[in-house]
């Protein structure tokens, strides 16, 4: 009898297809297991998706590369002496790509996926709709499920412009050999900035062309502003309210035409990057045979990460939600427990904390000042890196760090932070900001010295003393 009621649990398991093998897939299906499913991953390439494969994880290999060059430019300040080193190119993005290898020739990534159950179908190209619950991959075999979760990620968007078969994308750069003489980087939002942080810190000429009127758009304004003077500083060339033409071999070079301030200019260059956008990638996925809905380039859904069919859901870049390997990761995992339980839990997170390689690095969590001022009546505080110790005793003085703070609740509404670990330290203030810490308890915590963190403390402490002092005054009216 009992034989007989564990078969009829089995035959009730809930199928569901996961696509896309990135974070959002891998923890999608992994979840989705956990709770009980039949899970089957249908993965185009190899596990690992873009972060490992091609973004975050040699990405940031390169930026340390190109860190430890510039490192050795402050030799003689601290005594030392020493020529700089040479760049190999070639062998620098030979390196970079054996860390994206890294997740499956040496984690295993596919074998530990496999091992906890969820069959893994790999390496197969893209997958494509047949209806709402079947996919049919590129041998003809197709996979039927009750739930379909898509974790696609996104691809690098062209530019409609004359030329853009001429310029490289993200894509591309993992093939180079050489590294261009001078390379104009079209878009200067976050990952524009660090591939023309990279290549300028290896010893490129770098153009940066941004559309809107400052770096990083999406950036409180100081972090935009100090990025931009750091850049300009290395011998960037930053046009930013800047549109780009046109693109067009000339002389054995690239000629990029641009207009600023409603003048029509031109600059010669080696390579051009175009960095302008990270689309859903829908292309073969055949949505319409599904009847899923877009929603500009991204693919359309509720708070609970469900499409307009019932039975799809998306988790990461492909929504459009939050763009970052962590939210793809918290997404899955909601996407998923809505997908087999039949719940609502809705995705919203409380602090989202993110960080970029360029150099200097910068970091950011909640609201941005702009932001916090159209509802808040706000204490800001901005603790100068020249007033740090660390920044002082490591000679990388060129840094801040901002606390935004809500003067009637004493919470802490933003933080942002340019320098030296910027990516490390902003994980205090989220973690700050989700445990609801009021400043007052921000600003006794014991923080280690000598380190960047510390300028979180500092700014926390000035704000209560301002606080303090006008309470002081208040109860002295009184």
């Amino acid at each position: 009898m009992e034989q007989d009621k564990n078969l009829s649990n089995s035959e009730r398991k809930q199928k569901i297809i996961v696509v896309g093998g990135g974070p959002a897939g891998v923890q999608a299906a992994l979840r989705a297991q956990e709770l009980g499913a039949d899970v089957t991953i249908l993965e185009s390439n190899k596990l690992g998706g873009t972060a490992f494969n091609e973004g975050p994880a040699p990405v940031r290999t390169l930026a340390r590369a190109a860190r430890l060059r510039t490192d050795a430019k402050l030799y003689s300040q601290f005594g030392l002496e020493g020529d700089l080193p040479n760049v190999n190119f070639g062998e620098a993005i030979e390196n970079a790509n054996r860390v994206a290898a890294h997740a499956n020739e040496v984690w295993h990534l596919t074998s530990i996926v496999k091992h906890q159950g969820i069959t893994v179908i790999d390496e197969v190209g893209f997958a494509h709709f047949v209806n709402k619950n079947t996919l049919e991959i590129s041998d003809g075999r197709q996979f039927t499920a009750d739930k379909i979760i898509l974790a696609v990620g996104g691809e690098p968007r062209k530019l409609s412009i004359p030329g853009n078969e001429l310029a490289l994308s993200f894509h591309d750069l993992w093939q180079m050999k050489e590294l261009p003489k001078r390379v104009t980087v079209v878009g200067g939002s976050a990952t524009g900035c660090q591939l023309a942080s990279i290549l300028i810190d290896f010893g490129a000429e770098v153009d940066v062309i941004e559309f809107a009127n400052r770096l990083t758009p999406p950036s409180d304004k100081d972090i935009s502003r100090r990025l931009e003077e750091a850049f300009k500083k290395r011998g960037m060339n930053v046009l930013t309210g800047t549109g780009c033409d046109s693109i067009e071999k000339e002389n054995g070079k690239l000629k990029v035409s641009f207009t600023k301030d409603e003048k029509k200019r031109s600059l010669e260059t080696d390579a051009v990057f175009l960095m302008v956008g990270w689309p859903a990638n829908v292309s073969g996925l055949n949505l319409a045979a599904a009847g899923v809905e877009m929603n500009g380039p991204y693919i359309k859904v509720n708070e609970y990460l469900q499409t307009n069919v019932s039975e799809i859901f998306v988790a990461g870049d492909a929504n459009g939600v939050s763009m970052f390997v962590q939210s793809a990761a918290h997404q899955a995992r909601v996407a998923a427990e809505n997908a087999v339980e039949g719940s609502e839990k809705v995705y919203n997170p409380q602090a989202i904390a993110t960080g970029s390689f360029t150099e200097p690095e910068y970091g950011s969590v909640g609201m941005t000042e702009d932001q916090a001022l159209q509802d808040y009546d706000c204490l800001i505080e901005t603790v100068d890196y020249t007033a740090l110790p660390r920044a002082v005793m490591d000679g990388r003085t060129d840094g801040f760090c901002k606390l935004i703070v809500d003067s009637k609740t004493k919470l802490l509404l933003g933080a942002h932070v340019l320098g030296s670990y910027s990516a490390e330290v902003i994980q205090v203030a989220a973690t700050c900001i989700v445990a609801k810490m009021n400043i007052h308890d921000i600003a006794e915590l014991e923080l280690a010295f000598p380190t960047f963190t510390e300028a979180i403390g500092m700014a926390a402490q000035r704000i209560s003393k301002k606080l303090r002092l006008e309470n002081q005054q208040s109860e002295s009216v009184k």
